[in-house]
């Protein structure tokens, strides 16, 4: 599948197998962006925050999977050793030639994440259903894929939750950021039968943002993954996927491909509302 300068494809066009709640996101942000990643799959390289949070993900991954006596500080501390070696070895993060204080630096973002979920709760607390469950089903029309980081049974119902190593929404995004979790819960519900009780993202070391999982909240978050499923659709049916310009131009990898970015961007550097260190500044050159 060949592809133009500015990411324009002539050939026809599959629409894709499902749906997530990561490129849901992204096609909402900017349906060019999604293409030049899932139609032409051209490389989105993950930047050394989004590496951290693998890192952060698994250790938790493996301490809650841990009897709960022995989810401690001291075994998180263990496990993270032993799986950084592993880590920095991968080619991703390989690839991002940290010196050696920015390896200091990245070792401790991750282990500040690790040991912020502390602050929110005690491990040794949680009856844990499951970890890092993959949820494939059919949510109304939607073909849903997802992995849910977190299981837990407690008096009132199953909980369901997601970790973030990033920092917390603003309080008026908070709604938009949890409809993941709600669709999560959609599809525990689809898979294992039964009812949930709530849906929380844990910001680790910061707070939890949380919902009850009511049927009015769930049908809520159904409908709007419906509506950019319907409007994913239409983007392949009619082969256009237009650019939604903004001030994440001067951050995507794809600037290369989108004239409309680039032109964005060159109005937002003539403004003084970028910094000529944003990574896209390079394909204005």
């Amino acid at each position: 599948m060949s592809v133009t300068p500015d990411g324009e494809n002539p050939s026809a066009l599959t629409e894709p197998s499902h749906l997530s709640p990561s490129s849901a996101t992204l096609f909402e942000q900017c349906p060019r962006r999604w293409r030049l990643r899932y139609v032409e799959h051209l490389p989105d390289p993950p930047g050394a925050a989004a590496l951290a949070g693998t890192l952060v993900h698994r250790v938790l991954e493996r301490l809650l999977g841990d009897s709960a006596d022995q989810r401690t500080l001291e075994r998180a501390r263990t496990l993270a050793a032993e799986e950084w070696p592993l880590h920095q070895a991968s080619p991703e993060v390989s690839a991002l030639s940290l010196a050696a204080d920015e390896v200091r630096q990245y070792k401790w973002r991750v282990w500040q994440a690790i040991a912020g979920l502390w602050q929110l709760e005690d491990p040794a607390r949680v009856d844990v259903l499951a970890t890092e469950c993959r949820l494939d089903v059919q949510l109304g029309t939607v073909p849903f894929l997802g992995v849910l980081d977190r299981v837990d049974a407690t008096e009132g119902g199953v909980v369901v939750s997601d970790y973030k190593s990033g920092r917390p929404p603003a309080a008026g995004f908070a709604a938009d950021k949890l409809d993941q979790v709600l669709l999560y819960a959609a599809a525990w519900r689809a898979t294992n039968g039964g009812s949930t009780k709530r849906a929380r993202l844990l910001y680790l070391g910061s707070r939890s943002i949380e919902v009850e999982t009511t049927d009015e909240a769930i049908d809520g978050a159904l409908g709007r993954l419906h509506q950019k499923w319907d409007a994913l659709k239409s983007c392949f049916s009619s082969e256009e996927f237009a650019p939604r310009t903004g001030p994440l131009c001067a951050w995507c990898p794809y600037t290369a491909h989108c004239a409309e970015g680039r032109r964005e961007i060159r109005r937002r550097m003539d403004a003084g509302l970028v910094s000529r260190n944003a990574p896209a500044m390079r394909h204005l050159e």
